[in-house]
């Protein structure tokens, strides 16, 4: 808490440069900061949180929105970046692409069940290995906090992250080229071109982006670097629309990651020696994944009607050390491939012609069907050299743990409306079925048979009904007064290993209540957004290390749990020059009374990778002399401290980070800047787990947040 209060009496005596979250509505992007218009009014953010486009200062639930000028001006790479302008939002990733889960206000899982769910154009990523990706081509990321099954359904139990992308110009040409280049070899390239090719009818996009650094991390042994990483991405878009009101946008993307090994080791060694690991055996951890989405759309004059369909296909192969030492005894080869597979159609009123109930009543309505599958394999070979599973073993032995399939199909149909009184009081609500079914055929065993192997071969079927209600009060046009309650709703399912018996998993749900105010304050300069919260679960889902199995986790219910909290967010433009921000947020979740994790008794412990506040600050300033123009910016993120486990047996202190960058842009086409990140070399470990100690003394693996880097990007837009 002294460190919060530095911050922010540090704030208050002097901005530092720092990044705006807040510049939508404004003509597309170039790739760096633009001067702020004439008037000193903040722009409208319109989000799509409640699936029908709306200002984010009338949606009854707290969003963030991070638009394309912080995405392209603040240098974000990929979605997790974006967290930071999020209160109460915290990522628990590996440093490899593939390895990322989102929590909201405590609310969090395993990424094979996540608990907050990626929305990329409207097509949920149901497993978060493809969740976090790198931002090409995107426009707005919506950090919606709460329950939304009511109208997104399964998995959604503590919010939704829509990911939404640039849609191609109709008008004319525009593009941009950039390349950042840095410390650690850090290189990329990025490119954006898009415009019409049929009049003002239709039009076609086309980005690309690459980028590569060297690790952070040397292995003693070899005198390499271990976490090297790489990528590359890219993305078309064509967009139809025609005079009967009809529009089309087809999407389709790629992403090729070849990344190094993770960069575990032992807690407490890289706590006194970050970013020094030593292994006999250097692994990779490899990521493609390919999507096509279609979206059609017809916005008639008493409805509209939305249809979204999503394929997504992805593969993952990672090899790695798991004994974690230079010894040669334990390495695991893991792949996973997956196929989805979604369509949802949905009907709503026209946004200017809701359903008149009387002179002084009006109903905004909507409705759809969601129809899902998945087909999920994983192949896990974990390598045993001789005389380490038994010193009377002579032998190299694998345990192929697991080899699963596992099919997943669902259904859902929701329907939500909102009466409007005088337009100044809005009553809504919602319900939403969903059922799902899935099977499993999950298989372990060794070779040679040395000891005994198991088969389950089942299915189960899960279901689900998630209402929400809302009351909305606006005592004048800049302001609003909400409260909502609702249920959200995760799936139980099946664990590829886990220990016996624990193969099945249940279903999780939980009751969000909400309060909040939003208001637009002098003369559209200023809005501000607060919200207090509580959440009750049950049978809450925990991602537990597998002791059995090393470097493999599964999930079980252990019991019910309490989150309450609160949000605070600014965003000023205080002069012309000059925007400012800030997100503050504050949880406090425990176990409840009676919960029980592998055998432990749990209750009254802290919620897992559960900060107990968040809070960034910065400001990004423009000054325009003559044909140049001047640009700084930069934000402050402090988390407070958190625990690793459920148990609670270890934990990171609380931590701040500092990122800045500036620069001039020449005739408003080219720019150039310099930037660093993590400017004071903040050391802390985001992520940390429970391990064997005889690979890990501590008991725990955990890997070390970035260090300080600093480099420099140029551009050229159009």
């Amino acid at each position: 808490m002294r460190q919060l209060v530095c911050i922010l009496g540090t704030l208050c005596v002097c901005l530092c440069p720092a990044a705006v979250v807040a510049q939508s509505g404004a003509p597309a992007s170039t790739g760096s900061p633009q001067a702020p218009p004439a008037t000193f009014t903040l722009p409208v953010i319109t989000v799509v949180a409640q699936k029908e486009p709306a200002p984010l200062e009338k949606i009854p639930a707290s969003v963030t929105a991070v638009v394309e000028d912080t995405i392209l001006g603040d240098g974000l790479i990929a979605v997790s970046d974006a967290s930071i302008f999020a209160p109460n939002t915290f990522y628990s990733d590996l440093s490899a692409r593939k390895v990322s889960n989102a929590r909201f206000r405590g609310v969090g899982s395993s990424p094979a069940n996540p608990s907050v769910t990626t929305f990329i154009d409207g097509v949920p990523q149901l497993n978060a290995n493809t969740a976090n990706i790198d931002l090409l081509g995107v426009q707005q990321i919506e950090f919606v906090r709460g329950a939304q099954s009511a109208l997104f359904g399964r998995n959604t139990l503590g919010g939704v992250v829509n990911v939404v992308s640039v849609q191609p110009s109709l008008s004319r040409w525009t593009g941009r080229v950039t390349a950042p280049f840095g410390s650690d070899s850090d290189f990329g390239l990025q490119a954006a071109a898009s415009g019409p090719i049929s009049g003002d009818r239709v039009g076609a996009g086309v980005a690309i982006g690459y980028g590569r650094r060297d690790g952070f991390t040397v292995n003693t042994v070899t005198g390499n670097t271990v976490d090297d990483r790489s990528s590359f991405a890219a993305k078309g878009q064509l967009f139809f629309k025609n005079a009967g009101g009809w529009q089309a946008h087809v999407i389709v993307s790629g992403e090729r990651d070849r990344d190094g090994d993770y960069a575990l080791a032992d807690l407490n060694a890289i706590r006194a020696n970050p970013f020094v690991v030593a292994r006999d055996f250097e692994g990779h951890t490899d990521r493609d994944v390919v999507s096509a989405t279609l979206l059609a759309r017809r916005e008639g004059e008493r409805f509209t009607l939305t249809s979204t369909t999503g394929l997504v296909d992805w593969g993952t192969f990672d090899e790695t050390d798991l004994d974690y030492t230079q010894f040669p005894a334990v390495t695991r080869a893991n792949r996973e491939d997956a196929t989805q597979f979604t369509q949802e159609v949905r009907v709503a009123s026209a946004a200017k012609a809701p359903v008149r109930l009387s002179d002084a009543a009006a109903l905004s309505w909507q409705g759809g069907v969601f129809f899902f599958t998945q087909k999920y394999t994983q192949s896990a070979v974990n390598n045993f050299a001789p005389f380490v599973l038994s010193p009377q073993l002579p032998l190299a032995v694998t345990n192929h743990s697991p080899d699963a399939d596992l099919d997943d199909a669902g259904i859902g149909m929701f329907g939500h409306g909102t009466v409007t009184f005088n337009d100044r009081f809005d009553v809504s609500a919602g319900v939403r079925f969903d059922y799902e079914n899935k099977s499993a055929d999950l298989q372990t065993f060794f070779v040679p048979a040395v000891g005994p192997g198991s088969v389950v071969d089942t299915d189960r079927s899960f279901s689900a009904v998630s209402p929400q209600f809302s009351v909305v009060f606006r005592p004048a046009d800049a302001h609003t007064i909400y409260g909502s309650v609702g249920r959200g709703f995760k799936a139980g399912g099946f664990n590829p290993t886990s220990p016996a018996g624990s193969e099945a998993y249940g279903e999780e749900g939980a009751w969000h209540v909400e309060g909040g105010v939003k208001s637009v304050l002098a003369g559209g300069r200023v809005t501000v957004n607060g919200a207090v919260f509580s959440i009750d679960w049950t049978d809450l889902q925990v991602n537990l290390p597998n002791l059995s199995v090393p470097g493999q986790f599964y999930i079980a219910n252990v019991g019910d749990a309490a989150s309450r909290g609160a949000e605070f967010e600014v965003r000023a433009r205080a002069l012309e020059q000059l925007d400012v921000f800030a997100a503050v947020g504050f949880t406090h979740g425990r176990f409840k009374e009676g919960s029980v994790s592998t055998g432990i008794d749990v209750s009254d412990n802290l919620l897992p990778s559960t900060p107990g506040h968040t809070a960034t600050f910065g400001a990004v300033f423009t000054q325009p002399l003559g044909s140049l123009s001047f640009f700084a910016r930069g934000e402050v993120a402090n988390y407070g401290a958190f625990k690793y486990d459920d148990l609670n047996r270890a934990g990171q202190d609380a931590y701040s980070l500092t990122n800045l960058r500036g620069g001039v842009r020449f005739s408003n086409r080219t720019f150039v800047e310099a930037w660093i990140r993590n400017a004071f070399d903040t050391r802390y470990v985001p992520v940390a787990f429970p391990y064997d100690p005889g690979s890990a003394p501590s008991g725990f693996l955990g890997e070390p947040g970035k260090p300080r880097t600093f480099g420099a990007r140029v551009g050229v837009t159009w």
